[in-house]
């Protein structure tokens, strides 16, 4: 597939008719925001931080409601807090005509989509129809049918010369960077082994908590978040930061064919159980809406939030598991585990309770011998030209890669990050052409993976 092509003569107009006539260069050389129907906190996240290039009036265009309330009171608090505040001017329309108003308003250049997925498919399709760019958060389809409509847009943005892209944060975590880094080392790691079903060459689990802290208070969530038609189940939600993970490791820029590349295998889903209390603490909503009443059972909800999902790419098999729970263990939090199997060491990423909840990198060889460790720590010191600080510390038949806390930059700030990379295909009139194929590729692993699913009981 071509790379998205616009001339920065086209992206100038297109800047100039989000700005309006007659305003000073410097205004029309900004990036002006448009928010759609903010319902996860993921909106607001793309705004914790000013952004140079960023105007700091955002069009919010959304229906009345709690969601939209939320979101304008995290900005509030992005706004007024003591350290580095920022000064976004949020200018809100509520009418009942809002994605249409949107629309012709034109007042942004790029739509910032985080919310319901049920209808995401369907805001993509309206804005690239409308000559924008999209930043969407995932998933951007949790359905097969969405991914018909997915591939769709992806062909109209080429066609308007406009850019569609998702927000992964977990390319901007450390440890995971790190991992991509020394795998890639064939004097430590060796050669990827193509695994097994049983154990294959990359496995990745993710535990996530519907109780939890974000921007330093309790998260409330909306009620239709429970809903696997509205939110999507795991297979298709946080599993496709799995998907992207894996594929971003094993093959960086090589562009997949979702066609002939993958090989789905099997895939498993189950619930989590849910209270009306738990409910509530995290809705605020007193008793469970109409819609998850087909999911209740003795005052008890069957949460479609857990599913595995395995496959091959390229010949590698992989496995992936997404999970939630009510809450986290006394102390703890989100637990990330992803291990990489060469024929030299595995390289394991583990976040539980000996690590005290944080996320930890580790090399564990397949024979610990004097070579290996010097090989490993002449690896890691390359490393530390580009990243700086990280060492070796021996740890009886593994190794642990320090790494110190000024990289270790946290979820919320890669919102940020993911922000610049956009920035970046912008400026340079383009998605890279690697970056199109493998959205395509990851959405048909989630949604082709659940629909395949079985239920099972844990």
């Amino acid at each position: 597939m071509k790379q998205y092509r616009y001339s920065y003569l086209l992206g100038a107009s297109l800047l100039m008719a989000a700005c309006g006539p007659g305003q000073p260069k410097e205004e029309q050389d900004m990036v002006h925001l448009i928010t759609l129907a903010p319902g996860h906190f993921h909106a607001a996240l793309v705004q914790k931080t000013a952004t140079p290039g960023i105007d700091s009036v955002v069009h919010v265009y959304a229906p009345q409601g709690p969601e939209l309330e939320a979101h304008l009171n995290l900005i509030k608090q992005y706004n007024e807090r003591a350290d580095q505040p920022t000064s976004w001017k949020e200018e809100v329309y509520t009418g009942s005509d809002w994605l249409e108003k949107m629309k012709t308003d034109r007042k942004g250049s790029v739509v910032v989509l985080a919310g319901n997925n049920h209808d995401k498919t369907r805001y993509i399709d309206a804005a690239v129809q409308a000559g924008m760019h999209v930043l969407a958060d995932k998933p951007m389809a949790i359905t097969q049918e969405d991914f018909a409509s997915l591939r769709k847009s992806f062909a109209d943005a080429e066609s308007a010369n406009v850019l569609l892209y998702d927000i992964m944060t977990e390319r901007s975590e450390i440890t995971n960077i790190l991992q991509k880094e020394l795998l890639r080392d064939a004097s430590i790691f060796g050669e990827m082994q193509p695994g097994t079903s049983k154990e294959p060459a990359i496995e990745i689990e993710s535990i996530h908590h519907f109780y939890k802290m974000v921007s330093g208070k309790p998260l409330r969530r909306p009620s239709w978040f429970f809903d696997p038609s509205q939110q999507g189940d795991a297979l298709v939600d946080v599993n496709t930061h799995l998907v992207d993970l894996t594929h971003w490791m094993l093959f960086d820029t090589t562009e997949l064919d979702y066609k002939k590349d993958i090989q789905l295998n099997s895939a498993v889903k189950w619930k989590t159980p849910l209270t009306k209390s738990q409910f509530s603490t995290i809705t605020g909503a007193e008793t469970f809406p109409d819609f998850l009443l087909p999911y209740v059972k003795d005052t008890v909800a069957g949460i479609a939030a857990n599913g595995t999902v395995d496959y091959q790419v390229k010949g590698f098999h992989v496995r992936l598991s997404a999970l939630w729970n009510f809450e986290a263990p006394a102390g703890g939090g989100d637990t990330h585990y992803a291990i990489v199997r060469g024929s030299r060491c595995n390289i394991v990423i583990r976040q539980g309770k000996d690590e005290s909840w944080k996320p930890e990198l580790y090399v564990e060889p397949v024979s610990a011998d004097t070579a290996f460790a010097s090989a490993l720590e002449a690896s890691v010191k390359r490393l530390s030209a580009k990243y700086p600080g990280i060492s070796v510390e021996p740890q009886g038949k593994r190794f642990r890669i320090s790494i110190p806390q000024e990289l270790k930059t946290g979820h919320e700030a890669h919102f940020a990050e993911v922000l610049q990379r956009y920035l970046g295909f912008l400026k340079a009139g383009a998605v890279p052409a690697w970056e199109v194929k493998n959205m395509i590729a990851k959405y048909y692993v989630t949604t082709a993976g659940q629909a395949m699913a079985k239920e099972i009981n844990k």
